[in-house]
């Protein structure tokens, strides 16, 4: 009889939960970042079926499980391609300090990482906000991105490669309408635009509101990819926007992105 009731206990460790831990921490991080996109009934869907497969397995149903497995099997290749463009952001995530934003060693420790990345020349933020303020009242579409640690070498490889000095007058005449630089992003390194006319990643969330164009989907896609800011002017209301690791501050004024990026780049 004892025999009999050995098997039904089961050892636990704190190895086992730490595992579970991980786990748990891993599915909530891949939800958020298909939270809100289609990807996410493809995401519910995978999650199901493995399940399913679990319980067919724990039942001995030989016949079904290995049918399921050899879905499954197959799945990871599908998974690699459906979801390329969230398993990336998700390894781009991992790559910045911000995965460890709310802990205090990783902050010391990303910080000296970072040490020597800082921008050594300060931003002509007065040049910067003139020249949104002056395309604000003229409905110029602009879209500025301000790196801070990581230059975006990919992205500005996507544009023309400039490295001009900050300017009102540079920048204005980049988004003129009739410039053949004016269709993409302006990228913007220690205090040069490193490239013009660069391709930048847009957000796929069905949620954004539909009043906001490419330009905001796409500022608000490349904060969340990296820890670059990102400024934009409306082509069909002059309002300005400010954008911060995916957060959109829409229809501020030419002092109230002065104080934002002051606050940045100080």
């Amino acid at each position: 009889m004892i025999s009999l009731l050995v098997p039904l206990f089961l050892t636990f460790s704190w190895l086992d939960a730490v595992d579970i831990l991980l786990v748990a921490v891993l599915l909530y991080q891949l939800y958020n970042l298909v939270k809100g996109t289609v990807a996410i009934n493809i995401f519910i869907g995978i999650a199901l079926l493995y399940l399913l497969w679990i319980i067919v397995k724990a039942l001995n149903m030989q016949l079904f499980s290995t049918l399921l497995g050899k879905f499954i099997d197959v799945g990871v290749i599908a998974i690699i391609i459906v979801f390329q463009p969230e398993l990336r952001r998700f390894l781009l995530f991992i790559g910045t300090s911000e995965f460890f934003g709310k802990n205090q060693t990783g902050k010391k420790f990303f910080s000296m990482r970072w040490k020597n990345k800082k921008h050594t020349t300060p931003l002509d933020i007065t040049s910067l906000v003139k020249a949104c303020q002056n395309m604000a009242e003229t409905k110029t579409g602009a879209i500025i991105v301000l790196t801070t640690k990581s230059e975006l070498k990919f992205y500005a490889n996507t544009g023309d490669f400039l490295d001009a000095k900050i300017s009102v007058r540079m920048i204005e005449s980049i988004f003129y309408k009739n410039s053949p630089l004016h269709d993409g992003a302006i990228i913007i390194t220690n205090n040069r635009i490193q490239a013009a006319r660069c391709v930048l990643p847009v957000l796929e969330n069905v949620d954004f509101p539909a009043h906001l164009g490419m330009r905001h989907r796409a500022a608000v896609g490349i904060t969340e990819n990296s820890d670059a800011l990102a400024i934009v002017v409306s082509e069909q209301t002059g309002e300005i926007s400010f954008v911060k690791e995916g957060e959109l501050k829409y229809g501020i004024t030419s002092e109230q992105l002065k104080g934002l990026l002051e606050k940045e780049f100080d």
